[in-house]
């Protein structure tokens, strides 16, 4: 059988580091194909070869039976390859069209009347949703991941690689994506995903490849496997997905807040007379609709939000004195030990700098504490290899530039910096987005951890089943308003998902007060 793609004993190392080791892959047209592996297992160096980023040392690329030479993008363009990156490759201040055209060579000057229109005609063949002439800093992160997509689709792509697509979409934008990439698939593409979420695999996918530790481990099809299997053939063990869960041991207030109400740039009201109180040595899950206003609230109290109204009450375990957060800078709610630690969409851009090292990203966060001139390293250094030994994040050394981690291990960084940090309020939003189950048990188990040592941690998070297994209560948010409040030990998927769709207001006092 010609396969669009077979990859044969593809071996990549970076010095000591071995990224790929012999790998064998297959993949065939009109199929899906997910690649499934921990984070750090090499999963995007193998995709990156073949879109020609990087150049295997050992190993073969055969195209439809032939074997190609894959020296740079332009010559995998040239081989209809086209590789949808997990950070998105493009110009903010250009239109959707410009972006796409861009780099094309063409007769003469570009004719954007007529570009438009065949990205119209792309958009209506697969159900995409795209105004070509919007501008990619006006646009949502899905419309910037629609971009793209048809930009390696009008370059004539019948293989696309997507690099977890919807680590950083809501589930009705995963929905529309799987939507469109079955239409791509029933066309007759060959496409290959890489993807950490378990039941997306299963309910997209036709076969599925597992990599170990840069190991090629085996292809199943998604037909004739589950979770539990695949689990254990990405982590080498068998697995049992069961979060530890403590009652809370002497639940002290921590903080309160009260009837905060607080308006964006255009006057709309992201938070409507919003009130809870958070304990120490318990997990308070936020659950939402994506934008119902759980970063705004956070946000809030971390002194980042303007408040319209209400106040925001800390307090502290130290002195036993009640603080108003709401007159502090966000530098002196930090040293009360108010801690936020927000994964960002966009985790290179907003949470850490790619160009510096684990290090010098450890330094960000206590720079301003200097007595001299000189930055002191000692300290940051000894973080950084504590972080990368407890969270098990790959990579060469504490010294490497962190854009050149997988997108994983760069979370690890992200939240392993704010624990370390011993704060009294823990507040962790999104901390295992796009992380594999291996990791995402290793934030649980610290979050758990904080949760034993009397921190009062307030965690968001989009999968209701870890929200459900983790939390001691569950604030329910829907469009600016708390809905509800319930007991995660005794709450139902369905009780929150009602909750989450509703829109009227329920003060918490009157439905937990001694929680």
């Amino acid at each position: 059988m010609n396969y669009a793609i077979e990859l044969k004993g593809i071996t990549k190392t970076f010095g000591s580091v071995v990224a790929n080791d012999n790998v064998n892959l297959t993949v065939a047209r009109g199929e899906i194909l997910s690649i499934l592996g921990e984070n750090g297992s090499g999963k995007t160096t193998l995709m990156n070869m073949i879109a020609g980023i990087y150049f295997p040392d050992h190993g073969q690329i055969f195209i439809d039976g032939e074997e190609v030479v894959i020296r740079s993008p332009k010559d995998a363009f040239q081989y209809k390859i086209g590789m949808i990156h997990q950070h998105f490759k493009l110009v903010d201040v250009f239109t959707a069209t410009e972006n796409i055209i861009l780099g094309l060579k063409d007769q003469g000057k570009y004719n954007l009347k007529k570009a438009a229109a065949r990205v119209k005609e792309i958009s209506e063949q697969y159900g995409f949703e795209i105004d070509p002439t919007k501008k990619i800093y006006e646009m949502s992160v899905s419309e910037k991941q629609t971009v793209e997509i048809i930009k390696v689709l009008y370059r004539g792509a019948d293989i696309l690689i997507l690099d977890e697509p919807t680590a950083v979409l809501t589930p009705q934008e995963t929905q529309k994506l799987f939507a469109v990439l079955r239409k791509m698939r029933d066309s007759g593409k060959a496409i290959i995903i890489i993807t950490h979420k378990l039941h997306e695999v299963l309910s997209l996918s036709d076969r599925v490849s597992v990599l170990c530790k840069g190991k090629y481990v085996g292809t199943v099809n998604t037909a004739e496997t589950n979770e539990m299997a695949l689990t254990e053939m990405m982590v080498g063990k068998k697995v049992t997905l069961n979060i530890d869960r403590s009652a809370p041991k002497d639940p002290q207030k921590r903080l309160e807040v009260k009837d905060v109400t607080c308006l964006n740039r255009e006057g709309v009201k992201m938070l409507d007379d919003v009130s809870f109180t958070a304990y120490s040595g318990e997990i308070l899950g936020i659950a939402g609709i994506a934008g119902s206003g759980q970063r705004e609230l956070l946000e809030s109290i971390a002194g980042l939000q303007k408040l319209s109204e209400g106040d925001i009450y800390y307090h502290n375990p130290k002195t036993g004195e009640v603080d108003d957060l709401r007159n502090k800078t966000p530098m002196q709610i930090r040293d009360l030990g108010v801690r936020l630690s927000f994964v960002p969409e966009d985790r290179l851009g907003m949470g850490l700098v790619g160009n510096m090292d684990i290090i010098d990203n450890m330094m960000l966060r206590s720079y301003q504490r200097g007595k001299t001139m000189f930055l002191e390293r000692k300290k940051p250094k000894n973080l950084a290899e504590d972080i990368i030994k407890q969270l098990e994040v790959v990579t060469p050394s504490a010294h490497t530039p962190v854009r050149r981690l997988s997108g994983g291990n760069v979370q690890k960084v992200l939240v392993g910096r704010e624990i370390a940090s011993s704060p009294t309020v823990l507040m962790a939003a999104y901390p295992v987005r796009g992380l594999d189950i291996n990791s995402s048990y290793t934030i649980y188990n610290l979050l758990n951890q904080q949760k034993e040592k009397g921190v009062a941690v307030i965690f968001v998070g989009e999968d209701l089943d870890v929200l459900l297994e983790l939390c001691d209560r569950i604030l329910v948010i829907g469009s600016g308003h708390i809905t509800g409040v319930v007991d995660a030990r005794s709450a139902t998927k369905e009780e929150i998902g009602l909750l989450m769709t509703k829109t009227t207001a329920v003060k918490e006092e009157n439905e937990n007060e001694n929680a």
